[in-house]
């Protein structure tokens, strides 16, 4: 059984859906969860269900995508926790379209919260890491970062970009016992996905080899994993998290 007492985690987007499955999933491993989101009443509910688990934790609003949200952000958790060893980059959003359609501030939206974000984030989780000599970055990224999906360039292209800051990153804080890995979610069960009509969950699941849609919890194992020693020998990987849609 992984177990993470002791150690403190801050996971952005944590309020609902993956976000908030993955802070749950780390809490009963014994980890204290701060909950970051640009829904304060969110994160409010999610970190008082993290400390009825009998875990310390904290609900912050900001914009992950603007510096100065972050910097406050990094500086309430150090206050509240000391110090951080998980850094779970999870905050993302979706402004679909065809790309002679899309507006350059869809474009620009999605590049900011998904991946300026965890530049943001990680560069401040760095100092305090590095410093301990120690620490997990995981950034949730998506299958279509790696394979590309019509009516997505500026999602894909964030989550690629995502990718490459991954493996990066795993290079430059090698050397300080800091890994930085990538979770790539499929098609996962979430509020939008209940939604489809049946015609369209069976065109989704007829694509992947499992013939099954994946659950926030599947998401959520992957990132504890990656934040517990089991993992101290793997840095710089993409674990997809999918059902065998990518191979």
């Amino acid at each position: 059984m992984i177990d993470l007492s002791s150690k403190s985690a801050l996971v952005t987007g944590g309020g609902r859906g993956i976000g908030k499955e993955i802070a749950m999933a780390l809490a009963k491993a014994g980890c204290d969860v701060a909950i970051s989101d640009i829904d304060l009443q969110t994160a409010q509910a999610t970190a008082s269900e993290l400390e009825g688990l009998g875990r310390k934790s904290l609900a912050i609003k900001g914009d992950v995508s603007n510096a100065a949200d972050v910097e406050a952000m990094f500086a309430s958790f150090i206050e509240k926790f000391g110090k951080i060893d998980i850094l779970v980059n999870n905050a993302g959003i979706t402004r679909d379209g065809l790309l002679v359609r899309m507006k350059e501030a869809d474009w620009d939206l999605v590049l900011n919260v998904n991946l300026k974000s965890a530049f943001l984030c990680c560069r401040e989780a760095a100092r305090p890491m590095m410093k301990a000599r120690g620490g997990k970055i995981i950034n949730i990224a998506s299958v279509v970062g790696l394979m590309g999906n019509a009516g997505q360039a500026n999602y894909s292209a964030s989550k690629a970009g995502l990718i490459g800051l991954t493996k990066t990153l795993a290079r430059e804080f090698a050397s300080r016992s800091i890994n930085v890995n990538a979770v790539a979610p499929g098609f996962i069960r979430t509020a939008m996905t209940d939604k489809l009509t049946d015609a369209e969950k069976g065109k989704l699941t007829g694509q992947i080899p499992m013939q099954t849609l994946g659950s926030p919890l599947d998401v959520a194992n992957a990132v504890l994993f990656l934040s517990s020693s089991l993992s101290d020998y793997i840095t710089g990987q993409v674990l997809t998290v999918d059902g065998g849609l990518v191979m």
